[in-house]
């Protein structure tokens, strides 16, 4: 897309004049996120794959779209793409078939390729980084050839819409209270390795810091400043919901720590919660009010 489109459409945005925004995948972040747009004066399209959300994403004042990803699925509203922004944010799952998220994202690619769509901001995972043993910043290229990863790549190289990755680490807040990720374990290993968390209030912060701030294409890395190790915010975390904490083996075996200097320096953000450990002690941390 030629350099002149781009200054006349960061202009366009920076005066108010496009505030569209489509997001796929409203979901634990997703809802949130279109529901902060809306209240500063978006409009928002939503999708989802649950028909009784419909109502829910109306109700909030979102556009609904009914849009199912998976290969053989009736292709998608066109209507849903007539953005200016598209926010994906679609987990790849733990269980799904080998190249099965490549595909989805191969056959939504072809949509976007249709559609007004000028920037698409990719929500990934640290999980692209192996666990090296170090510390880990956006300079660092990836070595770990997840389906994720090639995703990334697969959209960092189309030149009909410009893409900003944002990698963020494990994800927790209201109805992910970390004190219950270990339920009903006894033992638990790696007990030493830091730890690379961000809470949902600041992945909302980030993502409407990235979209105001016109920062693309990028790549950011999104976890807390602090890093305390497994067993000390785990077993925090566990006691402070009332039950007993597993055994966290002393150890430090295959780990990485994501550095967040990037979003801080470039982005001038402040953590709402950058003490891991103190966030634990803040009732509001786990409450959507």
């Amino acid at each position: 897309m030629p350099k002149q489109f781009w200054f006349i459409f960061a202009r366009m945005i920076g005066e108010g004049k496009n505030k569209k925004i489509s997001i796929l995948g409203c979901g634990w972040l997703g809802f949130p996120f279109a529901k902060l747009l809306v209240a500063k004066g978006w409009q928002v399209k939503g999708a989802t794959t649950t028909p009784a959300k419909l109502f829910i994403l109306k109700e909030a004042g979102i556009e609904p779209f009914l849009i199912d990803t998976e290969p053989g699925a009736a292709q998608p509203d066109p209507a849903f793409f007539e953005s200016d922004f598209l926010l994906i944010n679609i987990p790849p799952g733990r269980k799904s078939a080998p190249n099965g998220y490549l595909q989805k994202m191969e056959i939504l690619l072809k949509s976007i390729e249709k559609s007004p769509v000028r920037v698409v901001f990719f929500i990934s995972s640290t999980s692209v980084y192996g666990d090296v043993c170090r510390e880990l910043t956006e300079a660092d290229l990836p070595d770990n050839p997840t389906e994720l990863l090639q995703a990334e790549q697969l959209f960092q190289q189309q030149k009909y819409f410009q893409t900003t990755i944002i990698r963020f680490g494990g994800l927790f807040g209201p109805d992910r209270n970390p004190g219950r990720f270990f339920k009903d374990k006894n033992s638990i290993s790696n007990g030493l390795v830091p730890v690379n968390l961000i809470h949902l209030k600041d992945c909302l912060g980030l993502l409407e810091a990235v979209l105001n701030q016109q920062k693309f294409p990028e790549v950011y890395n999104a976890v807390a400043p602090s890093h305390p190790t497994k067993k000390e915010f785990y077993t925090k975390a566990i006691t402070k919901t009332g039950l007993a904490a597993p055994d966290f083996a002393e150890e430090k075996n295959e780990w990485k720590m994501i550095n967040p200097a990037k979003i801080i320096a470039e982005l001038n953000y402040q953590f709402q919660y950058p003490d891991l450990l103190k966030c634990l002690d803040d009732p509001a941390a786990f409450s959507y009010a």
